[in-house]
């Protein structure tokens, strides 16, 4: 039956639409008055939500799975591309005064994520262009990819071609002009960068400490280039098929306390906050716009995981074959977490990124930043640290070394995955890291060695006092 509401906007039948709700009764009975058979297709193929067009599986040129076949081709993208804005509303993720940079490998995520900041980046500037006293200014976009051509096995001419497909995606976008950063990885070393980075992950025998380092030096590598360019904020193409793989991969590898940081809309931890706007979009659904939407698309820079990240992914494909829900509930489920206090955006004069702000925390119940201690991070990773590894760290005697204090201040994971257990193999592996983990690790020991003094400072002597 029809809603009778006039600004209904859903798609339904309305009362007042004659021609549609003609059209609806057609479909239903399926006859004319004078009962003959209407030749009109079969209503089982008409959109879910317009109920007007047909829908994809009726098309037959492409299959599909779940309720995506069930929707044409504009309320299915519409569908995606509201997730996506709801998302960058809802937790201020931009802002008028914003510099985005977007992370773009050439999969399907990141091409929709371009997508989509692309078309806000345009009605914005439609808008300033449009108004009298242009008060808000339009956000940049900016896009780089992570070159790994140093680490990787993939020919050099492959690497090259699809890079220029890169850039020729960013430079066909239309204005706004967008730059186009290549960030090689080895970027995050000052010198011989190439070397001293296959010489460090030739250090690490864990086939799944191997893939995890580079993904820590990739967002590293992400990090300097925004922060050097005067980049605001970084868009991850993370989806929810991504971040369901890593809930149960952090959990296998013993991050279960730093968990709830990695999967949240919003990580301020950073020094360059990252936000991840397709958290709610499958990568089935992502995959689809791309082929419908003529999105291009580079498949040679996918390559597949391996160790443990490997097998949770066939897991993880297993278990949506089965039931297409089951990537969201994972997601849903681990969301129940606590997110930190830096899963926010940090507030900032925007009026309307405060309120969202604001929101967000009475939502998840989180405290303002200056009512919580600070954190300690680990320097590889950048997970938080619990309670039992600051601990660890108090443990240390003074003749340790500082590649000892580094591997102190990391998390369990990286010190069981990543770091070598011989100590000659260690004192090595930590001559190769890129300064900034060194520093950062110097920098959260000293603070982490500051709060347990703070913690026991009623039980220690003043210097006044001879102890007896």
């Amino acid at each position: 039956m029809a809603c009778g509401a006039g600004n209904c906007q859903s798609g339904c039948f309305r009362d007042d639409d004659d021609s549609v709700v003609t059209e609806k009764k057609k479909l239903t009975n399926g006859t004319l008055s004078s009962g003959s058979n209407l030749d009109l297709p079969n209503h089982h193929n008409i959109c879910l939500k317009c109920k007007v067009k047909e829908t994809l599986a009726s098309s037959g040129t492409v299959s599909f799975d779940g309720d995506i076949g069930r929707f044409c081709f504009d309320c299915f993208r519409g569908n995606l591309f509201g997730k996506f804005k709801l998302a960058v509303t809802s937790n201020a993720m931009i802002s008028p005064t914003d510099n985005v940079l977007v992370a773009f490998s050439g999969g399907p995520s990141s091409r929709v994520a371009l997508q989509f900041v692309h078309e806000m980046q345009q009605k914005a500037q439609k808008n300033f262009d449009a108004s009298r006293d242009r008060s808000l200014p339009v956000f940049g976009v900016g896009v780089a990819f992570v070159d790994e051509s140093a680490v990787s096995r993939i020919p050099s001419d492959e690497f090259d071609k699809a890079i220029q497909d890169m850039k020729s995606i960013v430079s066909n976008l239309a204005p706004p002009e967008k730059a186009f950063h290549v960030v090689p990885i080895e970027s995050v070393y000052s010198s011989n960068g190439r070397d001293r980075l296959e010489e460090l992950l030739n250090a690490v025998k864990d086939v799944t400490g191997k893939e995890d380092l580079l993904q820590h030096l990739r967002m590293l590598s992400l990090q300097k280039n925004a922060y050097e360019n005067g980049y605001t904020k970084l868009l991850l193409g993370s989806c929810t098929s991504r971040i369901a793989c890593h809930v149960i991969s952090a959990t296998v590898k013993g991050q279960g306390y730093s968990l709830p940081a990695d999967i949240q809309y919003v990580d301020a931890r950073w020094e360059i906050p990252v936000v991840l706007p397709l958290r709610d979009c499958l990568a089935q659904e992502l995959n689809m716009l791309c082929r419908l939407d003529g999105l291009k698309t580079m498949e040679v820079l996918n390559s597949p995981h391996s160790g443990i990240n490997g097998l949770v992914a066939s897991f993880v494909t297993l278990l949506q074959e089965e039931n297409p829900s089951r990537e969201c509930t994972i997601v849903r489920t681990a969301g129940k977490l606590t997110p930190f206090h830096f899963n926010q955006i940090p507030e900032s004069d925007d009026s309307n990124a405060h309120l969202a702000s604001r929101r967000r925390q009475k939502k998840f119940n989180l405290k303002p930043n200056e009512s919580v201690p600070p954190e300690s991070y680990c320097p590889i990773c950048n997970s938080p640290l619990s309670k039992s590894d600051h601990i660890n760290l108090s443990s240390l005697g003074s003749d340790q070394t500082n590649a000892d204090i580094f591997g102190a201040t990391c998390c369990p994971s990286c010190q069981f995955q990543i770091l070598p257990k011989e100590p000659a193999s260690m004192e090595h592996f930590y001559s190769l890291l890129p300064q900034q983990f060194v520093v950062q690790a110097k920098d959260r020991s000293f603070s982490m060695q500051r709060q347990l003094r703070e913690q026991i400072q009623d039980f220690l002597l003043s210097d006044s006092e001879d102890g007896t």
